[in-house]
C-alpha cells in the first residue's frame, strides 16, 4: 500500500504518559507529604492511580464520562481506594498534577529519529483524545510541532476517537484520501478499531507486548519498527 498521510495518536504512543505521570506523582508524593497521611509507598499510590486513570480514560473515549468527571474522579478514587477519607484528600492535588505533568518530556524510544525519517516521506498529523491545553503543552515542550501538519484534538472539535466523525474531520483537514492514510496508536478501541471502522488501515503500537486481537494485522513494539512498514 502506498501511503501519503500518517495519523498518530499522542499519549501512550509518542508521549510516554505513564512515565511522565510517574515522575510527576513521585514529586507530588513528597510535596504533599503523603506518607504522613498513611500512604507509605509512592509506588503503590502510582500503581493504583494508573489502574484508575486507564479505566477512566477508556470510559472517556467511549463518551461514558466527561472531562470533569475524569479529573474529579481519578485521584479521589485513588486516595479512597487506599484508605484515605475524603476530608483528608489534598484539594489542589489534581490541579498541581495537571499543571506539572504536561511539562514532562519523556517520549518513547526513537521518537525523534523515527519522526524525522518519516517526515521526509509523508504528511503527518496527530489525532488525540487528550485535552486541549495539555496536548498543546506536550507538543510544544517536546519540539514535536515541526513534524505534524495538523493536530486534531477531540476536546476542540467535540468528538472522540473511535467515532468515525473525528477521522472524517482529520482526513478532510489533511485533504487526504482514506486509502492513502494510516493510523498509528496504542488503543485497540480508540485508535485501531476507530480507524478500521472508518475504512483506514492501522498499526497497533504495543510496547509492552500485550496479546493483540487476531484481526490486528500489524503491530510494533518500538516506533523505529515503522521503517519496516513505511
Amino acid at each position: 500500500m502506498h501511503y501519503k498521510h500518517l495519523f498518530f495518536d499522542l499519549d501512550h504512543t509518542i508521549w510516554d504518559f505513564d512515565k511522565n505521570a510517574e515522575e510527576t506523582l513521585h514529586e507530588l508524593y513528597h510535596t504533599y507529604k503523603l506518607q504522613d497521611l498513611g500512604l507509605h509507598s509512592a509506588d503503590k499510590f502510582i500503581e493504583r492511580y494508573t489502574l484508575n486513570n486507564h479505566q477512566l480514560w477508556a470510559d472517556y473515549h467511549l463518551g461514558k464520562i466527561t472531562k470533569q468527571v475524569l479529573r474529579e474522579t481519578r485521584f479521589s478514587k485513588t486516595f479512597t481506594d487506599l484508605g484515605i477519607s475524603p476530608e483528608h484528600i489534598p484539594h489542589q492535588f489534581e490541579d498541581d498534577y495537571v499543571n506539572i505533568c504536561p511539562t514532562k518530556t519523556n517520549l518513547f524510544p526513537k521518537t525523534h529519529e523515527t519522526l524525522t525519517y518519516l517526515k521526509n516521506k509523508y504528511s503527518m498529523h496527530v489525532i488525540s483524545n487528550g485535552f486541549k491545553e495539555s496536548t498543546e503543552m506536550k507538543i510544544h515542550n517536546n519540539g514535536l510541532g515541526i513534524y505534524f501538519d495538523n493536530v486534531i484534538i477531540s476536546e476542540v472539535i467535540g468528538i472522540n476517537k473511535p467515532d468515525k466523525a473525528i477521522f472524517d474531520h482529520a482526513l478532510s483537514l489533511a485533504q487526504a484520501d482514506v486509502s492513502e492514510s494510516l493510523m498509528i496508536g496504542d488503543s485497540i478501541e480508540a485508535d485501531i478499531r476507530g480507524a478500521q471502522n472508518f475504512g483506514m488501515k492501522a498499526i497497533y503500537f504495543n510496547p509492552e507486548g500485550k496479546e493483540a486481537p487476531e484481526d490486528v494485522a500489524h503491530q510494533i513494539q518500538c516506533l523505529s519498527e515503522l521503517r519496516e512498514f513505511l
